[in-house]
């Protein structure tokens, strides 16, 4: 473009950052409520998350260097926005915050009252306000650390030659730290010597309790977050979660936000790194090979089945296996696309897969978004017992094809074959019986439990949110709940009838070129529920926008977009420029309405023209 036509080009108008708001209040604030007014000066990015949400997770984990490099101009404000009814809950809200050690002021808006003056679409989408108090940036899903970073120093740069920006302390205020024995502890193993071996995530430690399930034995790890290998009180875990015990009396350990297997041997105390590289996996990574070479994904359980380490691989909704015989890791089921889809392994959808348990010729899996118990057969097909997508769920027993559970996290297999299910936004134990395919309570009352263990007659369930190992006799009866059911609340867009345009709005981040070197830069998958609501459209392509035709027979539904863009520092000099990857996952309610949108656009990065 000349500078005549660059002079001429229209200027988007400059919109200013709505109000926070947000009916469950502030926290890390030491109780004041806080104000855009307040933070006037400030450059402010707005994280939009929910705690049950990985992609959310992986954005805290991106965004905690940035925050503690600019910190002086910097302010971060988590608004949670829930997905489930749990997350809605304030004490909910207030556990994850300490439990994700999230270090900077959150907006509880159970209300999504925020979320929907931002007009966001999608968990996490990041909004980056300048210190005048106006929106110059929003990015959906993972990956845009490093633009905001740039556009953060853009920022501060023109903003501090025009006398706008104010540095100094932000208004973040730690809460008082609790004593406890453990402190959100994720999951639990029964060890030869009668022992609990516990993953005390929130304090980056593995405790090894005695059989009374109180008393602290030992410590495995300094308590400081890293990846670190050595002796135990030199060794270092970041938010460790599954465990499982080798036939040679070892232990391994999914460390997840460090993308990483461990081992523990009990003998001396010794914990070394047996898979990932502590970079999370991204597409386009290897999906198998040596297993200290190939980037793993957020493991959150893992289990010994079929003479092999079986991974719940949370990050990318997959199964991934470890073969000690020949040190490698691979893919073993998923596609990395969000949802519930059964059939062959290479073919089946799971949403954040985070607790496994082992049952002869079936592997069994706690599908935590699609509220869903799984399972995985000796030749490979993947199958679904209960649950039914992403947006249904609720406590309802009773036959399994209508039965429903919230986000559980763990899954167990019982002495008479049957399984129980850690429902853990339910705060319940659920019971499912293969034979009859009925599904039972078998306790309430229990705080977010994530795992469970089986010594004797007895169930020693993990109490995440009291933390603490809570022992249990199985039940003769079920105990009797009044059956609940939910669907995800948001407001459906109105699209109309006919042809509708779905853009992504991708702008590469200033520096940036899409990295087009070895083929297509984009990728755009498009799919519905139901599947019927679309009469064209749906698949994979190679473009960030396309033409959906909807059928005239179905009046409401769910598109589910899932986007990809790489981009590469834009420098003709380097051989080997720094590559970034962006992707983010939308589902999108819509009803079809004379008069409605005929375009439907998602922000991936940048900002709507």
């Amino acid at each position: 473009m000349n500078d005549s036509a660059r002079a001429s080009a229209p200027r988007r108008a400059r919109v200013r950052a709505p109000e926070l708001v947000g009916k469950g209040g502030w926290l890390n604030t030491g109780g004041k409520d806080l104000t855009l007014a307040d933070l006037r000066g400030r450059i402010v990015i707005l994280d939009f998350w929910t705690f049950c949400c990985i992609n959310c997770l992986h954005v805290l984990d991106e965004l905690r260097e940035l925050e503690e490099k600019h910190r002086d101009t910097v302010v971060i404000i988590g608004v949670h926005s829930p997905k489930f009814v749990h997350e809605a809950e304030h004490q909910a809200v207030v556990d994850a915050v300490e439990r994700y050690g999230v270090h900077h002021p959150v907006l509880d808006d159970p209300e999504l009252a925020t979320w929907k003056q931002y007009a966001v679409r999608a968990w996490p989408t990041l909004v980056v306000i300048d210190p005048e108090g106006y929106v110059v940036a929003q990015h959906a899903g993972e990956g845009h650390a490093t633009a905001i970073e740039r556009l953060v120093d853009e920022l501060e740069a023109a903003h501090e030659a025009k006398g706008t920006l104010r540095r100094g302390d932000g208004p973040y205020v730690p809460p008082e730290p609790v004593a406890t024995h453990l402190r959100f502890p994720g999951k639990a193993l029964l060890l030869d010597s009668g022992n609990f071996l516990v993953s005390d995530t929130t304090r980056h430690q593995l405790v090894e309790l005695a059989p009374d399930g109180e008393s602290v034995v030992r410590r495995y790890g300094s308590g400081e977050r890293g990846l670190t290998d050595g002796a135990a009180g030199e060794a270092r875990f970041n938010e460790p979660q599954g465990l499982a015990l080798l036939p040679e009396g070892r232990v391994v350990v999914a460390d997840t936000v460090n993308h990483a297997l461990r081992l523990l041997d009990l003998a001396d105390g010794e914990v070394s790194t047996l898979a990932g590289t502590g970079a999370q996996w991204w597409q386009g990574s290897p999906t198998s090979g040596p297993a200290r070479e190939v980037a793993l994904s957020s493991p959150w359980d893992v289990a010994w089945w079929q003479g092999r380490v079986w991974i719940a691989m949370a990050g990318v909704h997959q199964l991934w296996a470890y073969d000690p015989e020949h040190g490698t890791v691979s893919v073993a089921a998923g596609t990395t696309n969000e949802g519930l889809v059964d059939g062959p392994a290479d073919e089946a959808w799971f949403a954040q897969p985070s607790g496994l348990a082992a049952a002869g010729d079936r592997l069994w899996i706690a599908d935590s978004e699609t509220s869903a118990l799984r399972w995985i057969d000796a030749d490979g097909a993947v199958h679904t017992a209960v649950g039914t997508g992403l947006f249904d769920f609720g406590h309802r027993d009773g036959a399994a094809g209508q039965a429903l559970l919230q986000h559980p996290l763990g899954v167990t297999v019982l002495p008479d074959g049957s399984v129980a299910v850690s429902d853990t936004y339910n705060h319940a134990l659920r019971r499912y019986d293969p034979s009859s395919g009925e599904v039972t309570t078998l306790a309430t009352d229990l705080r977010e439990p994530s795992d469970a263990v089986l010594v004797g007659d007895e169930i020693v369930v993990v109490e995440s949110a009291r933390h603490r190992l809570t022992r249990l006799r199985l039940p003769d009866e079920a105990v009797q709940v009044e059956a609940v059911a939910h669907r995800t609340q948001r407001e459906a867009t109105e699209v109309a009838p006919g042809t509708l345009r779905l853009d992504v709005v991708f702008q590469a981040p200033a520096g940036q070129k899409l990295d087009d070197r070895y083929g297509p830069s984009t990728r755009l998958l498009v799919s519905s529920t139901p599947p019927e609501l679309l009469a064209s459209g749906d698949g994979t392509g190679t473009d960030l926008f396309r033409e959906l035709a909807l059928n005239p027979e179905v009046t409401e539904g769910v598109l589910h977009v899932s986007a990809m863009a790489a981009s590469c520092d834009d420098d003709p000099q380097n051989e080997y420029p720094a590559c970034h990857v962006h992707q983010q996952d939308w589902g999108v309610p819509v009803k079809v309405t004379t008069g409605g949108a005929t375009r439907l656009p998602l922000i991936l990065a940048g900002l709507d023209a």
